[in-house]
């Protein structure tokens, strides 16, 4: 059993213990059983999916409908009604997230991966039944008996669908089944809005454990994360419990992240530069953070906060710094720091996960869930300032350097009364996820450059009062 590395920008990332998963990802036909009224009952078959070995499992349903329609079928209007279900504008749309224009970091993000997603789901469903999957699995008669009982989950048809599937070659049975085709997509591409990799998140289908038939398990959390959506209050910890509440839901307590037995589940940022990653979205990861005996059995656990909460958490003030053009490191130095380590660590009944980052020498620790914190809460440069403008001694009068370990040795979080602090990581970001776990996470500015130009570009972002800290 070999840790787990995430790479990204030559730069390593390592913890616990990698999970291979494509083993467990072999085809799985869905269960066909014939009834004794004839009819043939649906269910996807026990094991590990991902969404698009679902997809294909779906177009039995769909094949189905179109075998029922008969000469009447047409294949390209049900589809169409389906992209037009998974949009998130326009009558049909299911989500109609483009008209609610969510605005908060975390509704872009969720509205642009309802998007991308209903988008990916719609184009797979065609290339499925163009291909036809089903059909070449399953014999004709089989799948025109396919038949169950469908509730009505008021997903909208087109006008065009409406009068096939209500005309002469339609009828309930054909209504219903077309009906539970659309609810278990709508039901896969709403279970997935949390996650940035969401083609590649392990599913585990298991009968008897709250599954109904298909997807039909995730409703249930489904509908406490609509309710956030629709009153426009999509936090992290909202998206953590959703993804937690289907995919590990014996866990009750929630942090920023969590194991359940196909992975680990953490705040997609860790896989990007501080700069410019999702602030929100989570990404599955295929590793085991924690074992739970020598045996190597993974068992669900929540990451929780070194503290639950940060204003109340042990500060420290900053040390005196030097002036600006005698603060900055050297890059080329910083740019040899190449690794971090994620260590799990039980504190109580606690599951803290540390940072821990070596410089010069000397390893510094940092709570991994402070530093997520850290960078949803973080501020970019949104100043407009003519390029090639040079600065005025002046503006850099209030600013002082720091190098990193200057930072990082300190206890608690680090604050300061006054005044505007440069800590220069050289753009690696190792050292910056550490800063910003370490700075108290108030008026921290990402920098995209330590030159003149970037500096100025940010002397206005952040908040208006108090120290501010600038960070490269």
């Amino acid at each position: 059993m070999s840790s787990y590395t995430l790479t990204a920008d030559n730069k390593k990332i390592t913890w616990g213990t990698s999970v291979e998963i494509a083993p467990l990802l072999r085809a799985k036909p869905s269960i066909l059983t014939v009834q004794e009224d004839g009819s043939v009952d649906w269910r996807l078959a026990e094991g590990v999916y991902v969404a698009k070995d679902i997809v294909r499992e779906l177009d039995i349903l769909l094949e189905a409908v179109l075998l029922r329609l008969g000469e009447a079928a047409d294949h390209r209007l049900l589809l169409d009604n389906l992209q037009a279900n998974l949009a998130i504008e326009g009558r049909e749309a299911d989500l109609p997230l483009g008209q609610l224009e969510l605005t908060g970091k975390a509704g872009v993000e969720v509205t642009r991966q309802a998007r991308q997603i209903g988008e990916k789901l719609s184009l797979w469903a065609r290339e499925y039944n163009v291909e036809k999957s089903a059909a070449r699995q399953h014999d004709p008669q089989t799948l025109g008996n396919v038949y169950f009982r469908s509730h009505c989950e008021n997903h909208l048809w087109t006008h065009r669908v409406a009068d096939l599937l209500m005309g002469p070659a339609g009828g309930p049975v054909v209504m219903q089944m077309f009906n539970e085709y659309l609810h278990q997509f709508i039901l896969l591409r709403d279970a997935l809005l949390p996650f940035e990799n969401w083609e590649e998140v392990p599913i585990e289908i298991r009968q008897g454990a709250g599954s109904d038939r298909g997807v039909r398990f995730i409703e249930q959390p489904r509908a406490k994360f609509l309710t956030a959506i629709m009153s426009k209050k999509i936090t992290h910890k909202a998206l953590v419990e959703y993804a937690q509440g289907w995919l590990s839901p014996e866990l009750s307590a929630v942090g920023y992240g969590f194991q359940y037995r196909l992975g680990t589940i953490l705040p997609a940022s860790l896989n990007g530069h501080p700069g410019t990653a999702p602030g929100y979205l989570l990404q599955w990861y295929p590793v085991w953070t924690v074992l739970a005996d020598a045996a190597g059995a993974a068992v669900p656990v929540a990451f929780r906060y070194g503290e639950e909460e940060y204003f109340a958490a042990p500060r420290s003030q900053v040390l005196a710094g030097e002036a600006w053009n005698l603060a900055q490191p050297d890059p080329q130095q910083l740019q040899h720091v190449t690794e971090a380590r994620i260590v799990p660590v039980t504190v109580q009944d606690r599951v803290l996960l540390n940072y821990d980052l070596e410089l010069d020498g000397v390893t510094y620790r940092v709570d991994l869930g402070q530093i997520f914190r850290g960078h949803r809460f973080m501020y970019r440069p949104n100043g407009q300032v003519e390029p090639g403008l040079p600065a005025s001694p002046a503006e850099y009068a209030d600013i002082t350097g720091h190098r990193p370990a200057d930072i990082l040795g300190l206890p608690g979080l680090v604050t300061d009364k006054e005044g505007i602090h440069v800590i220069s990581a050289g753009g690696n970001p190792l050292v910056l996820w550490a800063l910003l776990g370490k700075i108290y996470p108030e008026n921290v500015v990402v920098l995209d450059s330590l030159s003149d130009h970037g500096l100025r570009s940010a002397q206005s972002a952040g908040k208006g009062f108090g120290p501010k800290f600038f960070v490269f």
